[in-house]
């Protein structure tokens, strides 16, 4: 199998060809269609060190793929299955970006029709991460604004949110608007308001600046975990650590093959072109979309 490996010292990730890892007996092995970027790759491929991890490991979260192997104890999963999940060991000497990937069988979704491969693997983390965000907030509702709210993440908060009863208002870059409306979004805006809303989603990562839009009293849910932003004026604090959940994704991955929540691919690549493509998705604003390395 070949595998995007980072190693510690060397900044551009490569493909490696390794030996399939032997399966347990609840897990599922599936042959990667497609695997998202996200900016948690670039800086472990940047810097495993900086992030704790060992010198040698492998990148990439989300993916869709085709199942070739169960393993003894799985149940509700066949060979041939289309399906999508998230890989959650960091550590792993294998992940996402791989022409394979073994995982729990509770980390994964049946991909529904007719939602293709690559669109589920567009979705994956975006949509858990919204949805994990949003439920951290509980059970009140009132107003809430969505920061980055034309990104990835935040698209699918807003859509997500409007479908939960906020009210939802989206913060956005100029000429991104459409993005976010189209998601659901009350309205738009392109500066922080001041203490405005009953909650904050910080799609956008803007860290203690969101803070300032939370009325005395309210909440604030952060995408950043290990930087946590200061708690000020009673507001309550979390941040989302987005984690596999097949049984979410599998509500998530049905609301958008029916078109209830968006679904944006800005380019894909090879997985031999994995370091340019890193160097690309850097470089372009969230607003277009997920990119993906497909095997």
């Amino acid at each position: 199998m070949q595998a995007l490996i980072s190693r510690a010292g060397d900044p551009t990730p490569r493909v490696e060809q390794l030996d399939p890892r032997d399966l347990g007996p609840d897990e599922v092995r599936v042959a990667v269609a497609a695997a998202g970027f996200t900016l948690y790759d670039a800086a472990a491929a940047a810097d495993n060190a900086m992030l704790g991890l060992p010198d040698v490991v492998g990148l990439g979260f989300d993916f869709s793929g085709t199942v070739t192997e169960i393993g003894a104890d799985v149940a509700g999963v066949v060979v041939g299955d289309r399906v999508a999940g998230l890989h959650g060991d960091v550590t792993a000497r294998s992940r996402a970006h791989a022409s394979e990937v073994v995982v729990p069988a509770a980390s994964l979704a049946p991909v529904p029709e007719p939602l293709t491969l690559e669109a589920a693997a567009a979705v994956t983390l975006s949509a858990l991460a919204a949805r994990q965000a949003l439920d951290l907030l509980g059970e009140g509702r009132g107003r809430l604004l969505v920061t980055g709210g034309a990104g990835g993440v935040g698209s699918w908060a807003v859509a997500l949110g409007v479908r939960d009863g906020w009210e939802v208002d989206a913060l956005v870059r100029p000429g991104t608007e459409a993005v976010a409306l189209a998601a659901g979004a009350s309205s738009v805006v392109a500066e922080v308001p001041s203490a405005a809303y009953d909650a904050v989603v910080d799609a956008g990562a803007l860290q203690q600046a969101a803070l300032a839009a939370v009325r005395d009293g309210g909440r604030f849910v952060g995408v950043k975990p290990g930087r946590d932003v200061a708690a000020e004026r009673g507001v309550t604090v979390a941040t989302v650590l987005t984690r596999p959940d097949g049984a979410a994704l599998a509500d998530l991955l049905g609301l958008a093959a029916k078109g209830h929540a968006p679904i944006r691919i800005a380019a894909t690549r090879p997985l031999t072109q994995a370091a340019e493509l890193y160097a690309a998705a850097m470089a372009a604003p969230g607003s277009d979309g997920r990119w993906l390395l497909i095997p």
